[in-house]
């Protein structure tokens, strides 16, 4: 499937598609792919469009169901138009959620992709931009490859995750420009095991960062990221979790990072969110920060008690002297490559950690396609 510049322009409006197995859709640069603004072209209960207490009555606008062998490529944009008006409201599909938010509600919002049960997929240099809800959500996928890609939403948009892959293995994320109103990319265990993720090479701009969690019950292992850049999100490297539904966390390796004003630079907490209660303890551990760099704020390691404390290590870790640690219930180790400031008085560094230097990594993000 060929999407190209026509005599009519490059704009294509269309109400929601499913991906089968071997189709590629490619789009060319300067076309623009626009989900429909008609949530009834999108309804699966007669709820989408509208708030309830599940928030589940929308099918995605592409969709991705047992497909393998498969993806989107090419320089053109794919525009969720969630910041547009839905079709016969004075509403925008953000609007919807900020007051589901009010009225502690659920949005029934579409995603702008969706990939269920399916293996062997690249997204390769698209843009996906101002979606309605999630940009891109992985459910039970085994080999996916996201290279070069941009993800654009405001940093108000409620709920535009960037990347979310659950219940999935073998996933690259590399060479990538991501900005959204909600976590950035986020790792999550709720429904199956995830494990074998590299992040490399990427960009990361307004935004909750980049994550794991909340939902980890099934357990998160052998992720690497590394050569990561995080510039202006509310946090920066995330784990969240809590007893309601966490899990383990562990062999999580953080190489070569950048972290520029962001309020939580490092952000690891086993008590997020409002919800008490719950058998599914977070634990988090072999979590190694290596060749970490940032300027202030406040560093956080919140292990949940003290039969449950965080295992992190710390080598050659730095950041700005109005840095500050907030430390419990965690067991730090620093490592020869030293750290500053210290987490504590009584942790003892090898050496002192050089000044970091990221000018040759900060990347303006991409100007609009």
């Amino acid at each position: 499937m060929h999407l190209i510049v026509g005599g009519q322009g490059g704009r294509f409006e269309t109400a929601p598609l499913t991906m089968k197995s071997g189709v590629t859709l490619w789009l060319d640069k300067g076309t623009v792919l626009a989900a429909t603004t008609n949530a009834l072209a999108y309804d699966r209960n007669g709820h989408c469009g509208s708030i309830d207490r599940k928030g589940n009555g929308c099918r995605p606008f592409i969709f991705f169901n047992g497909t393998h062998d498969a993806g989107i490529m090419g320089e053109g944009v794919i525009d969720g138009q969630g910041g547009e008006l839905m079709a016969g409201t004075n509403e925008t599909w953000w609007q919807l959620a900020r007051r589901a938010q009010r009225e502690s509600g659920k949005q029934n919002n579409p995603r702008l992709i969706q990939v269920d049960h399916a293996s062997n997929l690249v997204f390769y240099k698209v843009t996906l931009r101002n979606s309605a809800n999630f940009h891109l959500a992985l459910n039970h996928v085994q080999g996916v490859t996201i290279w070069g890609v941009t993800i654009d939403a405001p940093a108000q948009a409620r709920n535009t995750d960037g990347i979310d892959p659950s219940a999935a293995e073998d996933v690259t994320i590399a060479h990538s420009f991501i900005r959204t109103g909600d976590d950035n990319i986020a790792i999550k265990a709720g429904n199956g095991a995830t494990r074998y993720l590299s992040i490399l090479d990427d960009h990361l701009y307004w935004g909750h960062g980049l994550s794991i969690g909340s939902e980890t019950v099934d357990g998160v292992s052998d992720v690497l990221v590394r050569n990561v850049t995080i510039d202006g999100a509310v946090s920066g490297l995330r784990i969240k979790g809590n007893s309601s539904r966490g899990g383990e966390v562990r062999k999580i390796r953080y190489d070569t990072i950048c972290l520029r004003g962001n309020v939580r630079p490092i952000d690891f907490d086993t008590h997020y969110g409002d919800e008490a209660g719950g058998e599914n303890i977070p634990v988090y551990r072999e979590i190694l920060l290596k060749d970490v760099s940032g300027s202030g704020g406040a560093l956080v390691v919140h292990g949940y008690d003290a039969n449950h404390l965080l295992d992190i290590a710390l080598d050659d870790v730095r950041f700005d002297t109005d840095a500050r640690w907030q430390v419990s219930y965690a067991n730090l180790s620093v490592l020869k490559g030293g750290a500053y400031p210290l987490p504590s008085a009584s942790v003892a560094s090898a050496t002192t950690a050089p000044v970091g230097d990221c000018r040759l990594h900060w990347l303006a993000f991409p100007s609009a396609s």
